[in-house]
């Protein structure tokens, strides 16, 4: 279910959000599981039916930006994280706003692709977002409120933030963004509830680091390597897999010659 401007739900599929509010069908992560499997076991819309979609409600969000985000859907409500740090959570069965959730970014960002956001992760009663100037915010998921913030990186140094968060155990994990403007990638660790880092992965290795022999000179410390879309999570290795983006300066590789591992 994806939103352009408005968020807009069919007839039919207004039953299959309400099937998605509890156990396994719930929606509560970016790519549905762990994993990132993004798909849906309900059965409600088919290729009989889906010619009959009508829309039930349409939600205005009053601003011209596009949505990049995949709603969550559970406990009656629909929790989107919109793009210029904004989020709300909407009544499923209404569209009426429960809380909407407001955050001016700051004027001037080095960005390539607009104030754009991919979702919320959850744990517990808390939801977790990046804003677009590289903070890591957790929301009440009842009232909306602010319950803990924290920076992940330097805006006015190029990094920015957009991708979904991932929650494991009892961390949330996310990335970065600002490859185009020569920052160094990376993943990072927080505490649920206290919004501590625990720890942090370097997606450009340093010196001395496997694979740093493949930089030429310093080229690593702005070697781009974003890792704007969310990652994945397998219980049985106890692994998480997380794919990068382009490395910087990302047009010219005379600056970072070697295989840029």
């Amino acid at each position: 279910m994806r939103l352009a401007g408005t968020a807009l739900l069919g007839a039919a599929s207004v039953v299959s959000a309400l099937g998605a509010q509890s156990g396994s069908d719930a929606w509560r992560t970016y790519g549905q599981n762990a994993q990132g499997w993004r798909y849906s076991e309900l059965r409600q819309i088919d290729t009989r039916n889906v010619a009959r979609l009508s829309p039930r409600w349409i939600y205005q969000i009053g601003i011209g930006r596009g949505f990049e985000t995949t709603p969550l859907v559970f406990d009656g409500l629909m929790f989107i994280a919109g793009p210029s740090n904004l989020s709300w959570a909407l009544d499923v069965r209404t569209g009426r706003p429960v809380w909407h959730y407001r955050r001016a970014p700051p004027s001037r960002l080095n960005l390539c692709c607009g104030e754009v956001n991919r979702g919320f992760a959850v744990h517990g009663d808390k939801l977790f977002r990046v804003t677009i100037e590289g903070t890591l915010a957790a929301l009440d998921a009842k009232s909306g409120t602010l319950v803990w913030e924290t920076t992940l990186a330097d805006y006015k140094k190029g990094y920015s933030a957009t991708g979904a968060p991932l929650v494991v155990k009892n961390l949330v994990l996310t990335g970065i963004a600002g490859a185009e403007f020569g920052t160094r990638g990376f993943i990072d660790a927080y505490d649920v509830d206290t919004g501590k880092r625990v720890w942090r992965f370097y997606t450009i290795p340093g010196e001395g680091e496997p694979g740093s022999d493949t930089w030429s000179g310093d080229s690593w410390v702005r070697g781009g390597g974003s890792t704007w879309i969310t990652g994945t999570y397998d219980p049985e290795s106890n692994l998480v897999f997380w794919g990068t983006g382009n490395p910087g300066a990302d047009m010219d590789g005379d600056v970072r010659r070697g295989d840029n591992l």
